[in-house]
């Protein structure tokens, strides 16, 4: 996870249609093993139709917007990159999960997929540190890229959080965990004091680690209620904690634009 401010790479930027045709190469690899994977589960009877297509059209939608936004412009990429194509597998990943949430109980504490939806969750976040490493490493750090992996850390947050809810692992408020990044976006809409670019933070980093580490730990059967509810809980403290730092700080250094009084719709 990196929320630091991304340069562009040193190297001369490549033609957009290079970079389209490296990103569309990396999403149909990756939509291929997302699609044998899941035909596998349907044939051995342990995925059903719904599960399937939403997977399918989990990837299918990422895919076409991360696309879109290449097509734009590809705000200063200078190659597509193994980053990226990291970040594409964990958003395979992503779907993959996405699918259960139209069968919770195939994850649920005595699922027959709860297993290995545990090590797909642990996967996704171990590979969350190493698409950014790359990208440093090889000086392919763009301000794309890094909006590319915040929004596959967003909807794997989204997708953890709803699983856990509907497996009995916590109550319908540990949603909050995913939802509360998009409220942050919808009211940067109505306040422009919201847009203004954070400065680095270690503290958000690590907040965000533990999201996800509380997540995915909540599928593991042997965290139930009330420790699992206790994790979410504690999750949900230490992410409201840092938006609320966040929102203040973001309001301190609004300068005349400021609003008075604050706004009440934040994090």
């Amino acid at each position: 996870m990196d929320d630091t401010n991304l340069a562009t790479a040193p190297s001369a930027l490549v033609t957009a249609p290079r970079i389209l045709s490296a990103a569309a190469q990396s999403f149909a690899l990756t939509g291929l093993v997302l699609a044998l994977v899941l035909a596998a589960l349907w044939a051995a009877g342990l995925a059903p139709w719904e599960s399937v297509t939403l997977a399918a059209a989990a990837f299918a939608g990422g895919s076409s917007i991360v696309l879109i936004g290449l097509h734009r412009g590809g705000g200063g990429m200078a190659a597509f990159g193994g980053c990226n194509h990291v970040t594409t597998a964990r958003l395979g990943m992503a779907a993959l999960l996405a699918g259960a949430v139209a069968s919770p109980g195939l994850v649920a504490p005595d699922g027959a997929l709860v297993w290995p939806a545990l090590a797909l969750a642990v996967t996704a976040l171990i590979l969350d540190g190493v698409d950014g490493w790359m990208a440093r490493r090889s000086g392919l750090t763009s301000a794309f890229g890094a909006r590319f992996d915040m929004e596959v850390d967003a909807a794997t947050i989204m997708i953890l959080a709803t699983l856990a809810w509907q497996t009995g692992q916590a109550p319908i408020w540990v949603l909050a965990l995913g939802l509360i990044r998009y409220a942050f976006v919808l009211c940067g809409l109505r306040w422009s004091f919201l847009r203004a670019d954070l400065p680095p933070s270690f503290r958000r980093k690590v907040v965000c680690v533990v999201q996800v580490v509380i997540l995915a730990a909540l599928l593991a059967p042997v965290i139930v209620p009330p420790v699992s509810t206790a994790l979410a809980a504690l999750g949900l403290a230490a992410l409201a904690w840092s938006f609320a730092i966040d929102v203040y700080w973001q309001w301190r250094h609004a300068g005349p634009d400021r609003p008075a009084p604050a706004p009440r719709c934040g994090p």
